[in-house]
């Protein structure tokens, strides 16, 4: 049992001579709960993050990562290593079943706008970047956590063995079906304070088949010869699909099919059965794509069905993508992040580049409490966090949608990707605008944050704006 106090030394950073710093649990170890866990660790806060899996299982999928997210990298001195992990992205292209090239959608130079690259990587890649980060013995794999629990004086979890751990802060960044958020919304529920929306089951109309190849040599897939990124997406002739590939700095082939249904789900419906997941549904969805025509650059004709020949089944699976923005992030002394609280469609790409967001914004908040926090202290900061992130969240959310209709079949979809077909240059500067225009930091002892609104960063002034010292989203000139 981790029974801490105020004025613990249980990490080694805190000093007896020094004000009692706040204990935080964190439940889950995915890419937010990592990324949580390393700002805590540089800011010398104690925390432990418990997975109730005894190992993470590398889905081969990939992720796009833009500016909004390098200014935390070069905080923690691994934009280095994430961009040599990376391939850079300058361009999606959107092509046909006849494998034809039908439009390309250009980035431009994001140096130029923002100082830094797209770059997508493979999520192994970054969870294993991450999780080095964080120090071994504060992560707990193979917990079972059955029930969390909040008073005046802490929080507690207890765990399907029996054990008991206590600490100041409870964060749930343990997924769409978060236990703590389930925790927190049968006391809101209880005390007739949910919002009816946030008591909704969580909704999906889309199944997604992932995967990552081996290594490949150039000769079977030519396209990975090129310096950039090749991310192709190949709409379906009728069909409901659409299907992705991507080219990785590994010499590899991250590749998604995504399965539109007639309509909306939930885990929740009567009609959910659990055999549709799982090895043999994977499998199953594997027979019913496998002679899609893929974009590879070779003479041969290749199908998804080569790319799932060429993949460790292990690195297959298939996935339900749920989309919700919940209302409700926090109560008391806990609090959500990531897919907990959000769980965005992935045709976006955001749903990653938020879950890092909330970290930092959330990090910095716990840092700013003053020592040994109430639990009006902890509500305060929970509150603000909240009211920063969630705008930037719907927004995603927003853009995720188009995105994903885009990327789907039917006649709206024709007339989105017909827009962006003949999108003028300005406009495609706009909305890549937009999306980069949310790039929070994090807030340390040594980046001298001075309360009266100014900061100093990498050597330069900035102002901060009409916000708080401790957000993250303020507006810098």
């Amino acid at each position: 049992m981790i029974n801490t106090t105020n004025g613990s030394n249980d990490q080694g950073h805190q000093s007896s001579a020094l004000p009692a710093r706040p204990k935080v649990l964190i439940i889950g170890a995915g890419l937010g709960g990592l990324t949580l866990g390393m700002l805590l660790h540089k800011a010398n806060i104690s925390f432990d993050i418990f997975e109730r899996a005894s190992e993470v299982k590398n889905i081969g999928s990939a992720m796009m990562l833009t500016s909004t997210t390098a200014y935390l990298f070069q905080q923690c001195g691994i934009y280095d290593e994430f961009v040599s992990l990376g391939k850079k992205v300058v361009a999606t292209q959107v092509g046909n079943e006849q494998r034809e090239l039908e439009y390309t959608m250009k980035f431009g130079e994001n140096s130029e706008l923002f100082g830094y690259e797209n770059y997508i990587i493979a999520r192994p890649a970054l969870y294993d970047l991450l999780r080095r980060q964080v120090p071994r013995e504060r992560i707990h794999m193979g917990v079972k956590i059955t029930e969390t629990s909040q008073d005046n004086s802490g929080v507690r979890i207890h765990c399907s063995n029996g054990a008991v751990y206590e600490g100041d802060i409870l964060v749930g960044a343990d997924g769409a079906y978060s236990i703590v958020r389930h925790s927190i919304y049968s006391q809101l529920k209880a005390e007739s304070s949910l919002p009816a929306s946030d008591a909704l089951p969580l909704p999906y109309s889309t199944e997604c088949l992932v995967g990552q190849t081996r290594v490949l040599d150039v000769s079977e897939f030519p396209r990975l010869a090129r310096e950039d990124c090749q991310f192709m997406n190949i709409i379906g002739d009728n069909k409901p699909y659409s299907y992705m590939t991507f080219t990785m700095k590994s010499n590899s082939v991250c590749w998604a099919v995504v399965k539109y249904l007639d309509m909306e789900r939930s885990k929740h419906d009567s009609s959910f059965d659990n055999s549709e997941w799982g090895s043999e549904a994977a499998e199953a969805f594997c027979q019913e794509v496998q002679d899609f025509p893929i974009i590879s650059g070779s003479e041969k004709p290749l199908t998804l069905g080569d790319l799932i020949e060429w993949t460790d089944k292990d690195k297959i699976s298939k996935v339900m993508l749920e989309e919700k923005v919940f209302e409700t992030w926090h109560h008391g002394r806990t609090v959500l992040l990531g897919d907990a609280c959000h769980k965005l469609n992935p045709a976006g790409g955001a749903g990653a580049t938020n879950a890092l967001h909330d970290a930092i914004s959330l990090a910095n908040h716990i840092y700013a409490l003053p020592p040994c926090p109430t639990i009006t202290d902890t509500d305060e900061a929970f509150k603000a966090y909240t009211s920063e992130r969630i705008p930037w969240a719907k927004a995603a959310f927003e853009s995720s949608s188009i995105f994903k209709m885009m990327a789907s079949t039917g006649f709206m979809s024709r007339v989105v990707r017909f827009s962006a077909k003949y999108m003028p240059l300005w406009a495609q500067k706009y909305i890549v605008i937009q999306m980069n225009v949310n790039r929070p930091q994090m807030i340390m002892d040594h980046q001298k944050v001075l309360l009266k609104g100014e900061k100093l960063f990498m050597g330069q002034q900035h102002k901060i704006h009409a916000t708080p010292c401790f957000t993250s989203g303020a507006k810098i000139e």
